[in-house]
C-alpha cells in the first residue's frame, strides 16, 4: 500500500507540473493572441481615421462646389431679372416710339428707345456671360477628373 501512496504522490506531483506547464503555455498564447488583436485593432483604427479624413476632404470639396454653384446661380438669376426688366422697358419704349412715329417723330423718344435697346443688349450680354460662367464651372471638375484619370 505504501507503493500505491508513493505512486499517487508522484502522479499528483506530475499532474501539478503538467498543470503549471499548461498554465504557462496558455498565458504565453493568450499574451500573443492579445498582442495580435491589439495590432489588428490599431490597424483598423488607422484605416478608419484615413477613411474619415478622406471623407471629410470630399465633403469639404463638395460643400465648396455647392457654394460656388449657388453663387453662380444667384448671379445668373440676377442677370436674368435685369434682362427681363430691360426687355419690359424696351417694349414700352418701342410702343411709345411707334405711337410717336404715327403722330409725328419725337427725338427724345427716339433717343430713349435707342438707350433702352443698348441697355437691353448689354444686359443680355451679361446674362449670357453669367450662363457661360455657370457652364464652365460645371465642366471644369469633369475635365480635371478626366485629365487625372488619363494622366
Amino acid at each position: 500500500m505504501s507503493d500505491i501512496s508513493v505512486l499517487e504522490n508522484r502522479i499528483a506531483a506530475a499532474l501539478e507540473r503538467i498543470d503549471k506547464a499548461m498554465d504557462g503555455v496558455g498565458d504565453a498564447d493568450l499574451q500573443t493572441a492579445l498582442a495580435e488583436e491589439k495590432a489588428a485593432k490599431a490597424a483598423l483604427e488607422e484605416r478608419v481615421a484615413a477613411l474619415k479624413e478622406r471623407q471629410d476632404g470630399q465633403v469639404a470639396k463638395l460643400t465648396a462646389r455647392v457654394a460656388a454653384q449657388q453663387d453662380q446661380l444667384m448671379k445668373l438669376d440676377a442677370e436674368l431679372q435685369s434682362l427681363r426688366a430691360s426687355n419690359v422697358q424696351l417694349r414700352e419704349m418701342n410702343t411709345k416710339l411707334r405711337d410717336a412715329v404715327t403722330t409725328g417723330l419725337s427725338p427724345e423718344l427716339h433717343d430713349a428707345a435707342a438707350a433702352a435697346e443698348m441697355e437691353a443688349l448689354a444686359t443680355q450680354r451679361n446674362a449670357d456671360a453669367a450662363e457661360v460662367d455657370a457652364i464652365l464651372a460645371e465642366l471644369e471638375p469633369l475635365i480635371a477628373g478626366a485629365a487625372n484619370a488619363t494622366g
